[in-house]
């Protein structure tokens, strides 16, 4: 099976090895990309992944498109002890901040797979939700990999962040002024998208508990995905949404 994931860090260098008693290729120093691990959900191990040297290179300071991922071997027993790798290769608990941060975002993303199939999701949203599952993934590649060393890696930038805020605000024009706040339901698009909604405030959470050594733009960009998917959740509902009515049954 072959997937071709938007941006992965990458960099030209030797083929991947075999790493001895294990039949899964590890990648090379030089070629290793900032790809999640399974502990934390977003795709099979680092130490799981072969690369295909085909197309890929470093090009005027941006990831070229034309990787492509070959998963080997989906189990390894190499985190069989409770450790797993990060992106750059060191071990750690599978209780690490990073790991919980990212396998969080692969939660969320795998909730919004949920809400694209239900109906009742405006197209506009859903292609909107497929951009943002890509993006988690560079959410994840960027979570999984600490800063330091001799290497570019994939950071989420600020545009991508900034595009959250301009959905956020063409949703919001739209809709009716709150007087209340909003119970999780209504339709089943809207109750998905507020489970997305709290799955990422969580993740959000995970991420500012890594502490300073990571892209702040992680923070931010899950920040405002938490508002998009809210906004989204009350546009799904159509302005028929039900609202905290506070004290009603004491």
């Amino acid at each position: 099976m072959a997937v071709r994931p938007r941006q992965v860090s990458w960099l030209p260098g030797p083929p991947p090895r075999t790493f001895p008693g294990s039949e899964a290729q590890w990648l090379s120093d030089d070629a290793r990309g900032g790809i999640p691990g399974h502990s934390g959900g977003t795709a099979p191990d680092s130490h799981r992944t072969s690369l295909d040297h085909g197309r890929s290179y470093w090009r005027h300071g941006s990831f070229d498109r034309g990787m492509t991922v070959n998963l080997t071997r989906i189990y390894t027993k190499l985190g069989d002890a409770g450790e797993t790798h990060l992106g750059d290769m060191s071990r750690v608990a599978k209780t690490h901040p990073r790991i919980e941060a990212y396998g969080t975002v692969d939660e969320l993303n795998a909730h919004l797979g949920v809400a694209l199939t239900v109906p009742g999701l405006p197209g506009a949203y859903a292609e909107w939700l497929a951009r943002v599952q890509n993006d988690l993934f560079d959410v994840g590649a960027d979570t999984s990999v600490p800063h330091g060393g001799d290497r570019d890696r994939l950071r989420v930038r600020p545009e991508q962040t900034e595009w959250l805020e301009a959905r956020c605000d063409e949703v919001n024009a739209t809709l009716a002024p709150l007087k209340s706040f909003v119970l999780p339901g209504g339709t089943v698009a809207a109750a998905q998208l507020h489970v997305c909604r709290t799955v990422c405030r969580r993740a959000e959470r995970l991420a500012v508990n890594c502490g300073d050594e990571l892209n702040p733009e992680v923070v931010r960009y899950l920040n405002r995905l938490s508002d998009l998917l809210f906004i989204l959740a009350r546009g799904a509902n159509g302005g028929e949404e039900p609202l905290w009515d506070p004290g009603r049954f004491r």
